[in-house]
Parts: structure tokens; C-alpha cells; sequence
């Protein structure tokens, strides 16, 4: 039975405490299932009287579990039973430790799963094998992983598996399950089910409207760091109350704690949840309200966990609630836990490494399986993974193999600069494409964004088409955010951020004056900034909207489920005659291809209706009539509703405005309110995404523009149109709310195309972007000290193990053939640095590489031997290894690595000539003069004070805390300066 006694004690904090949600009111009757239990339960709960009547009052569709695809009802044939593979059949194929968690019975069980292990397959079939042998039921397992690339890929792998009846089980990512159960649990959690999703740029925007209004000032604390901060407060479960109560006295402290306060409560006035609130809200609903809690453990006998080093502390929690710990009556439910220490590199997103190194002690009776046969890679780049890993103390033992042999040697490059480096990698990818790769199986890989620019410039001019990922995300686009914000206004209306970006956008005349009134208004009343533009709307007689009228289409009530709201594709163009083009595919990437879409390109949008809601009656509501009613409701599209009054009886009204503003304001709410009720009524979100972009003249502003980026603009919101029209497809059922939840969970690994997707393009992006993927060519650049690994963790052995481990998942993602490059020379704002070869390439064996440099290069190594040090040059010898180095002797260095004091950096006293340019550079100075308690400045770090002093002379380290860490910094290196 799992311990509780060692998890977080929120207290007695409410949700309103806390910051997640308004204190919610008694105690809800428990959820139950069609005929009474979980399809295979034999456990039915007891209930006293009174509960039995309130559940007997509910209909069907308040199920806490409904197991249609979208959730909203019963499929008729929820009971029938799937047939399944053999269980013979489902470990035939498996290596032995595969076979071995497959079929293990029992207590926790963590799969060690290394790189290319086929870990999919085993949680797969692992499920698979549950049903198989009946010891679960579909309804009976929750499968969660980090994406939803990943979360479709395992559902659709077990449906190959066990057929009909997949779709019963929860397979999805945290935030999917979480906001699942929130929609289903809102009024218990205080929420109402059509609640907002925030993103990160969403939060910041809202925290940057409360450090206005409190004065502080955005360039010194800005919106970014403070989102971050409370970010990790909520990943540890913190509220902010509780913060308040044990910060230090400190301004950043404060600050922090006044935004957080303030941050929550404003959540709570929008109606919205951010990413982090998703799953604190379901932790302390689950803590909470121990009847749901309850409900939960019955339904869920089976947990399994993808990426289980990848889980931050709130998230553990959470998977230790689900599991249970059986003082309800209910077995805790049996948890699988898949995950790979070697790979936990998201520690700068709170995820923590120890959750998977102290399973066995949470979890205690756990039983741990090694999976270490590859099936990705040859076994020289395996041989260089396990070599890098190796140097990381206090991690399990483990070594990957693999029977395909052993395969090319690992190619490394040594350039003069990162244009010489861009330069190989473009005239290689050259190559490998003469000689019959595509380019689609070609990755670049980098530390950080800024890298990219030299390797992009050169595959423009070489006319090689490629995409990078993870840069500019297509849903954070301006154009894209306008737009999802109309949508949001529309779905929640208390939405204050969305409000507010959309209120002048396009530019309707109303001002900064004007937006500052109706905030005030807002604030007097306690009232959301919706509600308040409400009242203007309301004070104005309630005017349509922005246009004469909207033509919305409706399914007709003819259909066999006409109150189930629909999504109905159409054919339509607007007004003017124009349309979106239709064919902008190139979702959540940036493709730098001559584009195929011409935006003023005329035509139908969507060619032809749902088949399953064909018959369509259009219906236009002439907003000059106001008494136009619905043939099929009582409601109007037109008639005012009933004004808003203060609880003391008068009107609420909004003092500050003009006439001009008031009437702006007024017919912009009309508009949104229109759409409301249009969707409400089952307009597809298509369709209103379209009339909205007309109705506001947004298209029309863009397509009037002379600025050649509009044009892509047009082009992105074409895109997002069709991402509506695809949604809609697949969820005939789904609604606006439902729309807007797939948007906002979307992540940066779901936007890479698969592989028979990206046949025609190189690939870029980041080496934290890459996890989970693989190629058959890799490229991993910036192999330098201070690049990779980062300078941030130069100094800082925890960081730097975090690095190694991201190195270690960069060349696993190689299938056959991988290249490391470096520069010698890297330029860093303005100025060339030289630049020593990363620690981790000393770590790799000579003998798994082909080392190659050019001639200019070896000329700089050994013209800079005396100032990188001995172990470089030609002839030269090594220090490190103590033995002479040849003139084809390891560029990238030998032998072990040395410690994290070997750095990047300009040496004494060496002028680097760039061409004919020239720049003298002098990086030995004077170690800073410290002591503890002074104040520093670091170049990305910023402002802190210096609390403790170790070692002396070179070796001196200062630990300096910078309000929200503290680093321990090597001072003859860091970017300090004393303040």
C-alpha cells in the first residue's frame, strides 16, 4: 500500500486560497455509469439515501465517464466486450525483458527503457496483454504521456491491437486528462465547463497588465520571469498564500508574491486556467473532494506512465492520487511506470529527476526492468552514446546495444567559424542527396535558436528546402492569436485577456482612455472586463454587432440528434466575393519554400458539408430586426437581454467614454455576442472563425497591405480555417470549447511531420525539440565548451549532468549516420570568441570516429596552441593524455575530459583576424575582488548578491543568489561584473 504520509500538506488552503478556482459549495453526489457501474467493475459503490435519489436525478449525460470518442455521450454499445489478440500472440516478437514487462502481475513496476529501446511497443502491448487476459477492462486504464503526438500514436497502436473498444480507454497527455476531468468535475472544482486554457504568452500578457497597474517596472522584472517563477511555484504546489507566508523579505520576493496573488485572482474573474493550473486544480480537487477521488480509483485499476523522468513534482503528486492508497475502501490500481534517467532534460521546466531515481522507495515492492537492446541505431553511435553517459556519477547503470552491427563511423568537423561550419553541414547534405538521401531524412540539430541563423542563410542560397521547428510556433503568431483570442471572447466572455487584445483589433477607435475606463468599471463592480464592456453594450441598447447582418448556417432539427451541438463545414464565400485559400498546409512549422497559395486565390472554402449533417438550412438574421426570432428557439439572435443592475438597483454604468467609443465598443460586443449565440446553436467554429475575420474587416486590413508578410498572414489564418474544418471532421460532435481545448494543448513535438511528411525538406530545431524523435542522418552542431554544453552550467555539476544527458539524446537520435561539428571560432555579440571543443567529444573513443578539418583550420589550431593550451595542435602534446599527437591526431581532443573549469572563452592576449577585419581581445583579467554580501550583475542571469566564496585564485567560486536560484559561478569565467 503507497505511503501518503511523506506528500505535500496543502493545508486547509480553499481553491480561492489557493489561486485555482472560487471556493466551491457542498460536497457533490458521486458520479456513476450507465447500469450502475464501470463497464467490467464488479465493485458498485454503496450510497445512503439521499444520495441515491440525487444520483437518480441526474440524466445520462452528466456521467462523470462517458466513453464516446468526444466524451459527450454513451455509445450504445458500451458493455460489449472487444475481441482480442492471444496473449501468445501479443509477446511473441518481444526480447526477453520486453516479454518480462509485458506480462508482469503485481506491484509498481518501473520500465528502464534506454534510447530506441522500443518502449512504445512494450506499453502497447502491456496494454494489450491487460485486456487479453482479462485483467482489465478498457474503461479501466489511463495511459498518460507528454504529447499529443504521442498519446495519438499509442492510441492508435493499441487499437491495432485490441480492435473495437480502444476508444474506451483514456490515452492521453497530463493537461488532456486533467482538463477531462475538470470539464467533467467544474461545478465541484467552482468552474463552469466552457473555462479558458491560457498559454504561455496569454499569462505573460496578463502578468504584465498587473505590474503596470502596480507600478513595478516590466524592463527590470519582466512579465516573462515572473510567469516563470510562479510557474514553479505551482509545479511544487505552492499557493500563494502559502508563499506569502514563507518568502523572503526581499523586492523580487514580493513581487512575486503580490503578482501571484493578484494573478490568481484575475484567473479566477476570467474563468481561465493556465497550463499549470491544469493539474493543481486536479490535485487539489482530488485531495479535496475524496468521493470523486473515489470514483476515480474504481474507474482507473490500470495506470500507465510514458517519460516518467520528464514528471515534475505537482505531476507526481497527481499520479500518486490516481493510483490511491486504499483507506476508501478502493486497492490502489496497479501503476507501470516507463521512463529513462538518462533522459530527463527538462529540469529548466521544473521536471524533476528524482521521481524515477526514488520510484522504488515511493513506491515500495517496485520492481525495475532494464530495457538496453536498440532498435534505432548501429552500435558505433550507440557505443559514443553510453560513452558520453558514462561520465554522469550516480545514474543507473546501463548499456545500450544493438544487433544491426555496427555501421558508419561518427563523422567530426572542425571549422574555423559557424559560417564554415554551415557551410560543411550545407555541403554535406549536398552530397548525401547526390548520392540518393532525401532530405527529408536529414536532421540539424542545435543548443539554442540563435544558432540556426548561419546554417539557414546557407541552405537558402544553396536552394535546399527545409523547415524549422520550434521557433516562432504557428499558434503564437500575432495573426493566429487574434484571431483564437475572438474565438475565446466568444466561448468565455469573461476571457479578460482575450477581451482586451481584440477590443481595438482591427482598429475600431477605442483607446488606450477608453480600455482604462471600462477596467475601472470592472474593478468598482468586481466584475470581469467583458462583463464590463457588457455594459456598455447593454447601456447602448444592445446594437448587432459591426455588420447589417450575419448569415450563420445551422444543421437542420430534422437530424436523428438535432440538440447535440454540430460543427458543419460549408460552402461559403463572403461577401466581397473572396475566400481563404484553401490549400496553406504547413501547420506549426516555418517552410521556407516558394509558397503555392496565392492569397486572393477565389473559390469555395470547404467544397462540400459533413456527410453526416448534409442537409443544411441557411438562415440569416437581419440584425436591423431585432425580433427575428429562431423558428426552433425562444431565444433571438437580436433581442437585447435583460440589462445588468448593480445589487443596489441601478444600472451599471461606464463613466470615462466617449460617444464615439461607446458606440465602437457597443457594436463590437454585438458582434460577439451574435457569434455566442450562433454557436451555442451549433454554427461550426469554421464558420464563425470566417465571419468574424470578414465581419471585423481583419482580412481586409491584411489583404489592403502592402507589407509582403501579410500576405503570409493571410495565408497562416487560411491554415487555421482548415485546422477548424479538419477538427470538425474528425469530431462531428465537437464543439467551440472542444476546438479551443486541441488548440491551446498543442505542443512544440506535435508540430513535427512525420516522417512520410517531411520527404522534401531538411529539418531544424533545437536538441530539447528533438526528444522522442529520430532520423537516419543527424547533424549536432556547436560542439563547443560554452555551446554545448551551455554556459549557464559551466561551474554547476548538476546542470552539466543535465547537458551530458541532453548530448546523450542528441546522438541517439541518430539511426546511420551521425556528424558533430564546431567552430574554432564562434561570434557572440559582435565579437569572435574562441571556442574549445565540448567536453562530451573528449569522452567519445577515437576509434568510432572520422575526424576531418580543413587546412585553415588546422592552421588556427596550431597558431593558437599556446593560448587554447596544450592537447590541439598538430604535433603538439597532450596534457590531458600524456602522449604525443600526430599530425592526424583528435581535433576534437583525447582521453578524458577535463572538469567544468575547462571553458569557453577568449584567451590572453590573441588577436582573431576575420578577413581583413581585426579585433584585439583580452580575456585574462584580474579576478573580481568579492566578498560575501556583495552585488553583481550577470550578462543573462541578472542582478544578485553574493552569499558564499569557495577556493582561491583560479579555482575561486562565488555562489551568488539571484532571487529566484542560486548558482554557483567560477569567477575567472562567469560574466560578472560588481555593482
Amino acid at each position: 500500500m503507497t505511503d501518503f504520509t511523506s506528500l505535500p500538506d496543502l493545508g486547509s488552503a480553499s481553491f480561492a486560497e489557493w489561486g485555482g478556482v472560487p471556493e466551491p459549495g457542498p460536497e457533490p453526489p458521486v458520479y456513476d455509469f450507465p447500469g450502475g457501474s464501470v463497464p467490467g467493475e464488479d465493485v458498485v459503490p454503496v450510497l445512503d439515501e439521499s444520495e441515491y435519489f440525487s444520483q437518480a436525478n441526474r440524466t445520462s449525460s452528466e456521467s462523470a465517464f462517458s466513453y464516446s470518442g468526444n466524451g459527450s455521450e454513451e455509445p450504445s454499445d458500451w458493455q460489449s466486450r472487444p475481441r482480442f489478440s492471444e496473449p501468445d500472440e501479443l509477446i511473441r516478437g518481444l526480447n526477453d525483458q520486453q516479454r518480462e514487462a509485458v506480462v508482469h502481475d503485481g506491484g509498481p513496476l518501473l520500465i528502464m527503457a534506454g534510447a530506441g529501446s522500443g518502449k512504445t511497443r512494450v506499453l502497447t502491448h502491456r496494454i494489450a496483454y491487460l485486456l487479453a487476459t482479462g485483467r482489465a477492462t478498457q474503461g479501466q486504464i489511463l495511459a498518460i504521456t507528454f504529447t499529443n503526438k504521442a498519446a495519438a500514436e499509442m492510441r492508435e497502436r493499441v487499437g491495432g491491437l485490441v480492435g473495437r473498444g480502444a476508444e474506451y480507454m483514456w490515452v492521453s497527455t497530463f493537461h488532456s486528462a486533467c482538463v477531462r476531468i475538470l470539464r467533467r468535475e467544474h461545478e465541484a472544482a467552482g468552474l463552469t465547463s466552457s473555462f479558458t486554457i491560457y498559454d504561455a504568452q496569454d499569462a505573460q500578457r496578463l502578468i504584465q497588465m498587473i505590474l503596470k497597474s502596480m507600478d513595478v517596472d516590466v524592463k527590470r522584472y519582466s512579465p516573462k520571469m515572473i510567469a516563470a517563477k510562479i510557474s514553479d511555484l505551482k509545479n511544487e504546489l505552492i499557493t500563494p498564500a502559502k508563499y506569502e507566508e514563507t518568502c523572503a523579505n526581499d523586492p523580487i520576493s514580493k513581487i512575486v508574491a503580490n503578482t501571484y496573488r493578484e494573478y490568481s485572482k484575475r484567473m479566477r474573474e476570467s474563468n481561465a486556467l493556465d497550463f499549470d493550473d491544469l493539474i493543481m486544480s486536479t490535485v487539489q480537487l482530488l485531495k479535496d473532494k475524496p468521493l470523486i477521488a473515489q470514483q476515480y480509483h474504481r474507474r482507473f485499476r490500470h495506470i500507465l506512465v510514458d517519460e516518467y523522468q520528464d514528471t515534475n513534482h505537482a505531476q507526481y503528486v497527481l499520479v500518486r492520487l490516481l493510483v490511491g492508497d486504499g483507506d476508501d475502501g478502493v486497492e490502489p490500481g496497479e501503476l507501470t511506470v516507463v521512463g529513462d534517467s538518462d533522459q530527463s532534460i527538462y529540469a529548466f521546466r521544473g521536471a524533476t529527476i528524482r521521481n524515477i531515481e526514488q520510484f522504488e522507495r515511493d513506491f515500495p515492492g517496485a520492481r525495475t526492468i532494464l530495457l538496453e537492446q536498440n532498435y534505432r541505431s548501429t552500435q558505433n553511435i550507440l557505443s559514443a552514446a553510453n560513452a558520453v553517459i558514462a561520465r554522469n556519477q550516480g545514474r543507473r547503470p546501463k548499456n545500450l546495444w544493438t544487433a544491426s552491427g555496427d555501421g558508419a563511423l561518427i563523422t567530426l568537423d572542425a571549422a574555423d567559424s559557424e559560417h564554415d561550419e554551415a557551410r560543411f553541414v550545407v555541403s554535406e547534405v549536398d552530397r548525401l542527396a547526390d548520392q540518393g538521401a532525401s532530405y527529408g531524412d536529414v536532421a540539424v540539430f542545435y543548443r539554442t535558436n540563435a544558432q540556426s541563423r548561419a546554417i539557414e542563410e546557407l541552405l537558402v542560397r544553396q536552394g535546399i528546402p527545409y523547415r524549422v521547428v520550434g521557433g516562432t510556433r504557428f499558434y503564437e503568431r500575432k495573426e493566429i492569436k487574434d484571431a483564437l483570442a475572438y474565438l475565446q471572447a466568444i466561448s468565455n466572455p469573461d476571457d479578460s485577456v482575450a477581451v482586451r487584445r481584440i477590443i481595438n483589433v482591427p482598429r475600431r477607435g477605442i483607446g488606450a482612455k477608453a480600455e482604462d475606463a471600462i477596467a475601472v468599471h470592472a474593478s468598482r463592480y468586481g466584475i470581469s472586463f467583458g462583463q464590463a464592456v457588457r455594459d456598455v453594450w447593454e447601456s447602448e441598447g444592445c446594437p448587432p454587432g459591426e455588420s447589417e447582418g450575419i448569415e450563420w448556417q445551422y444543421p437542420t432539427l430534422s437530424q436523428s440528434d438535432a440538440t447535440s451541438p454540430v460543427n458543419v463545414a460549408t460552402s461559403s464565400a463572403s461577401p466581397s466575393g473572396e475566400s481563404f485559400p484553401s490549400n496553406a498546409r504547413d501547420l506549426g512549422t516555418q517552410t521556407h519554400e516558394p509558397s503555392l497559395v496565392e492569397p486572393e486565390t477565389p473559390g469555395a472554402i470547404v467544397d462540400n458539408a459533413l456527410s453526416a449533417w448534409a442537409d443544411v438550412e441557411v438562415r440569416t438574421f437581419e440584425h436591423n430586426q431585432p425580433g427575428a426570432q429562431d423558428a426552433n428557439s425562444a431565444s433571438s439572435i437580436g433581442n437585447p437581454p435583460s440589462r445588468q443592475l448593480h445589487p443596489s438597483g441601478e444600472q451599471r454604468e461606464v463613466l470615462g467614454l466617449s460617444s464615439r467609443a461607446r458606440k465602437s465598443i457597443a457594436a463590437f460586443w454585438g458582434l460577439i455576442e451574435s457569434a455566442r449565440q450562433a454557436s451555442e446553436k451549433g454554427v461550426s467554429t469554421a464558420d464563425i472563425l470566417e465571419e468574424i475575420l470578414d465581419k471585423t474587416g481583419y482580412l481586409a486590413t491584411l489583404r489592403k497591405s502592402e507589407d509582403p508578410q501579410d500576405a503570409s498572414r493571410v495565408e497562416n489564418l487560411a491554415e487555421l480555417h482548415s485546422v477548424a474544418i479538419d477538427f470538425a471532421q474528425v469530431n462531428p460532435r465537437g464543439t467551440l470549447v472542444d476546438f479551443l481545448e486541441r488548440v491551446a494543448l498543442v505542443a512544440d513535438s506535435d508540430q513535427v511531420p512525420s516522417e512520410d511528411q517531411r520527404s522534401g525538406q531538411v529539418t531544424l530545431m533545437t536538441v530539447h525539440t528533438a526528444k522522442g524523435l529520430e532520423f537516419p542522418i543527424v547533424f549536432v552542431t556547436g560542439m563547443e565548451d560554452g555551446t554545448f554544453p551551455h554556459q549557464r552550467s559551466l561551474g554547476d555539476e548538476s546542470e552539466l549532468a543535465e547537458e551530458r544527458r541532453l548530448a546523450y539524446v542528441a546522438i541517439t537520435r541518430a539511426r546511420e549516420r551521425l556528424y558533430l561539428t564546431r567552430a574554432s571560432i564562434r561570434s557572440a555579440w559582435g565579437s569572435p570568441q574562441e571556442m574549445l571543443p565540448s567536453q562530451f567529444l573528449a569522452d567519445i573513443p577515437p576509434e568510432l570516429c572520422d575526424i576531418r578539418r580543413s587546412s585553415t583550420a588546422s592552421e588556427r589550431l596550431r597558431s593558437c596552441e599556446e593560448a587554447w593550451g596544450s592537447g590541439w595542435g598538430s604535433g603538439s602534446y597532450s596534457s590531458r593524455t600524456g602522449r604525443a599527437l600526430d599530425n592526424d591526431g583528435p581535433v576534437f581532443g583525447s582521453g578524458k575530459a577535463e572538469t567544468a573549469s575547462r571553458v569557453t572563452g577568449i584567451r590572453t592576449g590573441k588577436t582573431i583576424r576575420m578577413g581583413a577585419q581585426q579585433t584585439s581581445h583580452t580575456m585574462h583579467r584580474s579576478l573580481l575582488d568579492l566578498k560575501v554580501g556583495d552585488r553583481v550583475k550577470h550578462a543573462s542571469l541578472g542582478e544578485g548578491t553574493v552569499v558564499g566564496l569557495e577556493g582561491q585564485g583560479k579555482t575561486t567560486v562565488a555562489r551568488v543568489n539571484f532571487g529566484e536560484t542560486e548558482k554557483r559561478l567560477l569567477l575567472r569565467v562567469a560574466p560578472l561584473e560588481k555593482i
